[in-house]
């Protein structure tokens, strides 16, 4: 029984998703963003970046137990372990490790920071046009990108993989990060087909009742204060 430590968000949602996809039985335990379970001692013995998802599996390599954090290295571990979702061949492997990749060094941080300000930072005292245009415009450019990809493949890497799993969480919001479908036909057929699997929507109804918890200035003091 793996141990996903959790909470309602597209990085969360990754390894939930992950998790129903390879229907692996887990357990979760809350992380509440908003009032700072990821700073809790016990917490960062298994996530030292103080961020989730986090998990734990009691049956890892040599049958030893392992903790790993980053969601793009839980996605990766899991694959590896079921032998699933991550390609077939070398050549496989590469192309959904490059989009796996693509999604954490991009998609990831550049719509976050979007969300972050288009949404929160007003609400805290802080409209930066600069930062807004230049995030809002940088998600639209990384979104184009997919669109390009996903006219030549059903699936980001060609077969529905990881990569797929790490990307939608974040491109599902699109609407929050200010953005538009109407010129990116093939994305808008993606998030709709992956959006339509029953793990991905077991994975993102998994405590969708606490994301509002996040959403008050008490909450997005804590989830965005910074700590060494």
């Amino acid at each position: 029984m793996i141990d996903l430590y959790f909470w309602p968000t597209p990085n969360g949602w990754k390894a939930s998703i992950a998790l129903e996809e390879f229907g692996l039985p887990y357990t979760t335990h809350l992380v509440n963003i908003g009032k700072g379970d990821q700073f809790k001692p016990d917490f960062l013995k298994i996530s030292p970046n103080n961020r989730m998802p986090a998990i734990t599996d009691p049956d890892g390599p040599d049958g030893a137990p392992i903790s790993i954090f980053e969601s793009g290295a839980i996605l990766q571990y899991l694959a590896r372990k079921i032998g699933k979702f991550c390609g077939a061949t070398e050549r496989e492997r590469v192309a959904v490790d490059q989009w796996l990749m693509w999604q954490m060094g991009g998609v990831g941080p550049m719509a976050g920071q979007a969300h972050h300000f288009l949404k929160y930072a007003p609400q805290m005292g802080h409209d930066i046009a600069y930062a807004k245009d230049r995030y809002r415009n940088e998600t639209g450019r990384l979104y184009g990108v997919l669109d390009r990809q996903l006219a030549q493949h059903e699936f980001v890497a060609g077969d529905y993989s990881i990569a797929d799993m790490a990307i939608w969480p974040w491109a599902s919001l699109w609407e929050g990060q200010q953005q538009t479908l109407e010129d990116k036909p093939h994305l808008a057929r993606w998030l709709e087909a992956v959006g339509a699997r029953p793990a991905v929507q077991a994975g993102r109804a998994l405590h969708a009742e606490l994301r509002k918890e996040q959403q008050d200035k008490k909450g997005q003091d804590t989830l965005f204060k910074q700590k060494n």
